[in-house]
């Protein structure tokens, strides 16, 4: 979440393989849910390196999860043998294309991460794929999807892809992770019926919109955009965490429908005044640090949530105060973190 220093988002419910949370690495999930991934940085691998050829590779036909990462690979080639394989890990290496993958019938994980990929291709044949992780490559467009039918978990972060498209036969899809590339409209979602978390950050979006469909969705982060207004939530009645930190929102609106939300990021905005959140009573988390909070009776908002456990406000007027710890434990009696720092008892 927003812009802590983060370390413990509790893997938070959003650990990239942990349940609606898989895909590639702790690290990276935590940078791209806070925002912190730059698109124009370099990735992970050493770019430099040379290629090695798959036949100098020993690869076991009966392995079902194959783990190929930072091996050097410059071309996928050779993987007729893995007729058993249903996880294939190749992160971390120097492929330019997907190709010759047509035997691997029965994959279902495919880890593509940090590569020199940029079109999504050649992937009909692996109909039974349920995960895909083509994040920090060189792709402009998400396209030939169209034959993953099973796919419930995508993840496109970090790419240069300027549009959110083709992707209307993806009905089962329960993951999507767009963040770090240079979408500017949330558009054609309609048909992702499934979805339950959608991460947007660190784009170019300056409306919130077209999410009405999205019934399910759970969690939404669309932080370091260019959001102004919160809008367009209504029909979300499912949201649990809604993390909007490093926007330009000047007011908190829009989330009267949004009741059961757990976690709620604002910070890092332009908010003057915490309102119109008196009913979100199930909040466990509220970050307003980086604001413009000023007055002590705006925590009357939170004395709903009798559950809420964690408060961020730091680097806000507020915080002047010397009572400053004092007077929120005492306006929220069952908070047990302020800010980084846990309440001793």
């Amino acid at each position: 979440m927003a812009s802590l220093a983060v370390g413990d988002l509790q893997e938070m419910e959003v650990d990239r393989r942990g349940e609606s949370e898989e895909s590639g690495d702790d690290e990276t999930r935590r940078r791209s849910i806070n925002g912190d991934v730059d698109p124009d940085q370099p990735t992970a691998t050493t770019k430099e390196e040379s290629p090695v050829d798959m036949d100098t590779i020993t690869l076991d036909p009966d392995e079902e999860d194959v783990d190929l990462v930072h091996c050097r690979i410059g071309k996928i080639e050779g993987l007729e043998v893995l007729q058993k394989a249903k996880t294939l890990s190749l992160r971390q290496n120097l492929i330019k294309k997907i190709e010759n993958m047509d035997s691997l019938r029965l994959l279902q994980e495919l880890d593509l991460y940090d590569n020199q990929i940029r079109k999504l291709e050649n992937l009909q044949n692996l109909t039974e794929l349920e995960q895909l992780d083509v994040s920090f490559n060189i792709l402009r467009k998400v396209e030939g999807l169209e034959q993953l039918t099973r796919l419930k978990k995508l993840f496109l972060l970090h790419n240069k892809i300027s549009s959110i498209s083709n992707l209307d036969h993806l009905s089962g899809l329960e993951m999507l992770e767009l963040g770090s590339n240079r979408i500017r409209v949330i558009e054609n979602l309609d048909s992702l019926t499934s979805l339950q978390s959608l991460f947007l950050g660190t784009n170019k979006i300056t409306t919130l919109q077209n999410l009405d469909g999205l019934h399910n969705l759970t969690v939404l982060s669309i932080q370091s955009n260019r959001i102004t207004k919160i809008e367009g939530l209504q029909n979300l009645i499912n949201l649990r965490e809604l993390y909007l930190s490093h926007n330009g929102i000047e007011v908190i609106e829009g989330l009267e429908n949004n009741k059961k939300l757990t976690t709620l990021d604002i910070a890092a905005n332009r908010v003057k005044k915490i309102e119109n959140i008196s009913h979100l009573t199930e909040l466990q988390e509220f970050w307003m640090n980086d604001n413009q909070i000023q007055n002590w009776s705006d925590l009357d908002e939170l004395k709903n949530a009798k559950d809420l456990e964690t408060v961020y406000l730091e680097r806000n007027p507020l915080q002047k105060d010397p009572q400053y710890r004092r007077k929120i434990m005492l306006a929220l009696p069952s908070v047990r973190q302020i800010d980084a720092t846990f309440i001793r008892f």
